[in-house]
């Protein structure tokens, strides 16, 4: 059957972009459907380029998609390859055109690092990235924790101090974004969020309807914050009652101190507060803070295994 691969035509596509992502990643357990509203939401946050966008066509008939994302923020010359091919049409070479494809857009916009990703599940991606020079450079670990198996008094810090961020205060909205960028400047691919940025999460909610944000103080400084979202949608489509801890970001100087345990307790009452059963988060297996041995430390365990990898262009 004859493909064809076109650009992406803003302004009568993004329909066609949403069905594509939705049936490519619909087997992904922690995926749940966007609609064409939320899509065009995420692409009003700063730094998105919305150039760099492929659909695949077998027959008039949409069958793939790849974007070769150019964050307009960063000025380390990595861009990043998102795909996705719905089910009937994978394995027929089509999911390496698109790569490769991204690749040469990537590289045409003066990019020096292509990045993309898959699950450990998904062998055969696997198998074409390396096929096609890509090299593993993190795993990231996607856990949950049961709510009603909490432990306490496994060394939180109780001196710590918590309030709930304002948004309508200008000083907290500061503080967050001073306390994410301090907390995350050894992590892998971290950059500057800009305090736009920082304000956009904060009062565009796209996927989390309910969210709330966290301080924690000790000794009258603030130390540490962590983020608590439910997304209903994704409730409702899997028939769960799970809430995410999205962020969570902890001083160096105050790391190890029960700090991170403090927060993540309240966090886990929060979602408790609000009749959430299980708790879900993502962490890169390398992280510098060893948060991987915190989460554990409260209650969560593996579920899967997201697999990032890059090429040099």
């Amino acid at each position: 059957m004859a493909l064809n691969i076109r650009r992406y035509n803003r302004g009568t596509d993004e329909p066609i972009w949403v069905d594509v992502l939705n049936a490519a990643y619909r087997e992904h357990e922690d995926w749940r459907e966007i609609s064409l509203e939320e899509a065009m939401l995420t692409e009003k946050r700063p730094g998105f380029d919305p150039d760099g966008r492929f659909i695949a066509e077998a027959a008039g008939k949409p069958v793939g998609i790849a974007h070769a994302n150019v964050d307009k923020l960063r000025s380390d010359g990595r861009g990043f390859i998102r795909f996705g091919v719905v089910p009937d049409y994978r394995g027929r070479a089509l999911e390496q055109q698109l790569i490769e494809m991204a690749l040469e857009e990537l590289k045409n916009r003066g990019m020096t690092i292509a990045q993309t990703w898959t699950t450990s599940q998904k062998k055969d991606y696997v198998q074409l990235l390396e096929d096609l020079g890509f090299e593993r450079v993190r795993v990231f670990s996607m856990m949950e924790a049961d709510l009603a198996d909490v432990a306490y008094s496994v060394g939180e810090n109780q001196q710590v101090t918590i309030r709930p961020l304002r948004t309508d205060v200008e000083e907290d909205i500061e503080l967050l974004n001073w306390l994410e960028n301090e907390s995350f400047k050894e992590h892998f691919n971290y950059r500057p969020d800009t305090l736009e940025e920082t304000r956009h999460h904060l009062l565009n909610l796209v996927f989390f309807k309910e969210q709330q944000i966290y301080f924690a103080a000790l000794d009258g400084e603030n130390v540490g914050y962590v983020g608590v979202g439910i997304d209903e949608k994704y409730n409702l489509e899997k028939k769960a009652q799970a809430g995410e801890i999205f962020s969570i970001g902890v001083l160096k100087t105050e790391r190890r101190t029960g700090v991170g345990t403090r927060l993540m307790l309240h966090a886990f009452e929060s979602l408790k507060a609000r009749g959430m059963t299980r708790a879900m988060l993502g962490v890169d297996d390398s992280n510098p803070t060893e948060a991987i041995k915190l989460y554990e430390k409260v209650g969560f365990r593996v579920k899967k295994k997201d697999l990032i990898y890059e090429r040099r262009l």
